[in-house]
C-alpha cells in the first residue's frame, strides 16, 4: 500500500473525520503515535491503515484491498 492508497482507503471509509483520525488518535498498534506520526516515522502506510482498522473496529471485509482504484476499460 502505497501513500496515497492509504489516503484513498481513510477517505472512503471515514469521510472528511478520517484527517482527523490520522492526526489525533493515538493508535496502540503504533506504539502510542498517531497515524501521521507513524508515517512521518517510516512506518508502512499499510501498517498505518490496519492499525486505524483495528482500532475503530472496521469489519475486515472492508480492511484488505482498500485505496486502490477500481480498475477501468
Amino acid at each position: 500500500m502505497r501513500t496515497s492508497e492509504l489516503q484513498r482507503a481513510v477517505d472512503d471509509e471515514f469521510g472528511r473525520l478520517g484527517a482527523v483520525l490520522l492526526a489525533d488518535q493515538v493508535l496502540p498498534g503504533l506504539d502510542g503515535r498517531t497515524g501521521d506520526e507513524a508515517l512521518a516515522d517510516g512506518v508502512a502506510p499499510r501498517t498505518v491503515w490496519l492499525a486505524l482498522c483495528d482500532a475503530q473496529d472496521v469489519p475486515e471485509a472492508r480492511r484488505h484491498g482498500a485505496g486502490r482504484r477500481a480498475a477501468t476499460r
